[in-house]
């Protein structure tokens, strides 16, 4: 007898003799087996490239010229739209500062002196150029009523205002500036909300306008030959989208607190009224 006929007596010999463990080398195998299986399966989901990482950005650049230049709209009226978003945030953030200060300021001093004296460093309130213009308009009535006085060597009699009614108007024409300067740039909010929808809408028909000019031409309705050039033209419609509605969120929210700090100018209009009529008139 060889030596392999030997080794294989004995090997099969020695299963005979024990089939529970044959039973559990097999099952051992069989497990191995599987999980080696498993893995190799995590390995090629792993190993398999990922379709689609780069397919937006392949859309755009194999785009049609007229598909391009909206998309080149869209994005500069997007990014326009983000750079107003920012500036406007903090402009409106530190005016509702400043004007809480001043507010303080203001119902706590005893003369209008001294509420002029803390104007400069207080400039992107609103209020402050309600006051100015009120105390402006107050000032230019009592230096007409000292030049038109008697004698230097009379006593200086209360000051007296001669309109309340111009002071006023001088309020309401303050008031009418600093709304126009907390609205400026949020209407091209407005501009792009409106527009760049349309925008997107016009390449997405342009794109499928090519799509089944391609489809006519190759004569072929398959997946492969439809899908890429309606991909392309859903492209323009995403970035219309998204040009969109952070101006369209953003325009409402700009808007509303420019309605709550005019109504602010409003309150405080009157009651500078009210302290001007109870001290100079």
């Amino acid at each position: 007898m060889g030596l392999t006929e030997f080794h294989t007596s004995c090997y099969g010999g020695t299963l005979a003799l024990f089939p529970a463990a044959l039973h559990s080398l097999t099952a051992e195998v069989s497990l191995r087996t599987s999980g080696l299986w498993f893995l190799a399966l995590q390995v090629a989901d792993v190993e398999r490239p990922v379709q689609g990482s780069l397919s937006i950005l392949q859309l755009v650049l194999d785009a049609s010229p007229v598909s391009k230049v909206a998309l080149a709209v869209l994005l500069a009226f997007s990014i326009v739209s983000w750079g107003i978003i920012l500036a406007k945030s903090m402009a409106l953030r530190r005016a509702e500062r400043q004007s809480k200060s001043f507010l303080d300021i203001f119902r706590k001093s005893a003369r209008f002196s001294e509420v002029q004296g803390a104007c400069k460093a207080l400039e992107h309130s609103p209020l402050v150029g309600l006051f100015q213009a009120g105390y402006a308009e107050l000032t230019l009535q009592m230096r007409t009523d000292k030049a038109a006085g008697g004698s230097p060597d009379v006593p200086a009699a209360r000051p007296t205002l001669k309109s309340l009614a111009a002071v006023d108007r001088a309020l309401l024409r303050a008031s009418s500036v600093e709304v126009i300067k907390l609205e400026k740039q949020v209407t091209f909010l407005a501009t792009t909300a409106s527009l760049a929808p349309f925008v997107g809408l016009f390449g997405t028909v342009w794109g499928i306008m090519s799509a089944f000019a391609g489809i006519g031409a190759q004569g072929s309705t398959d997946l492969a030959v439809v899908a890429p050039g309606i991909a392309e033209a859903l492209v323009a419609t995403a970035v219309g989208l998204f040009a969109a509605m952070p101006a369209v969120y953003f325009y409402n929210h700009f808007t509303t607190k420019v309605k709550i700090m005019a109504s602010e100018m409003d309150d405080f209009a009157m009651e500078f009224l009210n302290i001007s009529e109870r001290n100079f008139t």
